[in-house]
Parts: C-alpha cells; structure tokens; sequence
C-alpha cells in the first residue's frame, strides 16, 4: 500500500486517479474514492467470487485504453454481489456463473450454447429423457450435439451435459435468473461454473487463479452438509 493513498488502495475500492506522467515511472497525485465494496471481503465465497471476477477482466484491459462497458459491467456484478446474502454462498455461486457469461459475451467470446456449434440446430433440453445429453466443446465454441459429434471425432468433446446443466447455459444471456436457482440444482451450477472456466481459461489463454479458492470453498462446503446430514 502508498501510505499517502491510505485505505483508497485497500481491495474493492474504485477510485479516480490524477496521474503525473514520468520518464520511467507514472505517479499518482491524488485519488478520489467514488465506491468501496467493503463487504465483499467480510464473505468467503464473495471475496473468492469477486478476485475471479477481477481476473476475468484484467484479461480483458487494454493498457490505457478507456473501456466504459468492462468497467461498468464488473463494478454492476460487484454490486450485487455484495448485496446478495450473507454466508448464501449457492447465491454467489450462481452469480458467479452468470457473471463469467456476461463478461464472455462483452469481449466477444461468448459460448455458443443455443445450437449446435457442428450442425447450426437448435439444442432443446430434455427433462423427459434421464439419460439426455449433448456435448460441450471448448475448443469448438460450444454446446454440440452428440450425433453430430460422433461423426466428427476430430472435434475435441469436453464434457457432456445433462438437460438441467444445458437448460442452465441457455438462461444464462438473461438479465436475472429466474429458473434453477433452488439447493436441488446446485450441483449442476458447479459443473457450468467449471465448464465456463475451462473456457474462459482456453480462449483467454490464462489460467484463473481464484477458481482454486473456489474449488476449495465449495469442496469444504459440500463436505460440511455431507456430514451434516450423515
């Protein structure tokens, strides 16, 4: 931390910089504070969710270059990730996922997850059928349909995703959720999380290195309610 700047260099703070240019080094001369997300760090999970968030965007900054939109999309996710309920960490795990979505689709990476990224048709979910699922292909873009897939075997298949999990990629361009946000779906919010990673960190090039803190807050957690209920 600079001692002149004081708590205005703590974590979560936006502030305005008035910045002096120098031959080899840039000094600041003076800072104004417009937010704080002091809460952010009073929660595990929000804290772990927030530094991914973070992450996801300095992949994106362009040295001085003004980008308005990365700017007021991760201050918006901020915000309400630090409304959301405290110790309700299925929430921000939700948040989260759409989160990494919509910062996608800002720098124009956005998954396909609508149709078939080999075929061009549109993937239905089916809640009728158990042992539906189609393909997801990071290296692809996107969700495919396994057919499709088998008769091309060169496209690499990450993973393969069950109705709820496809149904879940396909709200997540929404403004708000509003389906799957129930304890019965939180599993499923893990797998998409993952899979939004891997794709994250393959289109960016560059590993996401608050995903561990991730993993490891959600692996205590499951493990907690598991011996809760044992």
């Amino acid at each position: 931390h600079l001692s002149s700047l004081g708590g205005r260099s703590g974590m979560f703070v936006v502030n305005e910089l008035l910045i002096a240019k120098g031959r080899s080094l840039d000094k600041i001369t003076q800072a104004q504070t417009l937010k704080s997300y002091a809460l952010l760090s009073l929660d595990l999970g929000k804290l772990a969710a927030s530094q991914y968030l973070i992450e996801m965007v300095l992949a994106q900054a362009l040295s001085e270059q003004p980008q308005e939109e990365l700017y007021d999309l991760l201050n918006q996710h901020l915000q309400q990730l630090e409304e959301l309920p405290r110790l309700d960490s299925w929430s921000v795990l939700r948040h989260l996922t759409q989160a990494i979505f919509h910062f996608l689709t800002l720098s124009g990476m956005t998954p396909e997850v609508q149709v078939c990224c080999l075929t061009g048709r549109a993937l239905i979910p089916d809640f009728n059928e158990s042992k539906s699922q189609v393909g997801f292909s990071v290296p692809a873009g996107g969700t495919l349909s396994l057919a499709a897939w088998q008769q091309n075997p060169e496209v690499v298949l990450s993973r393969r995703l069950n109705a709820i999990e496809l149904a879940i990629l396909q709200q997540l361009s929404l403004p708000q959720l509003e389906v799957f946000t129930t304890d019965q779906y939180n599993p499923s919010w893990l797998r998409v999380e993952q899979i939004l990673r891997s794709y994250t960190q393959y289109h960016f090039e560059r590993p996401i290195r608050s995903a561990a803190l991730i993993d490891s807050y959600f692996d205590l957690l499951i493990s907690t309610n598991h011996d809760a209920t044992v």
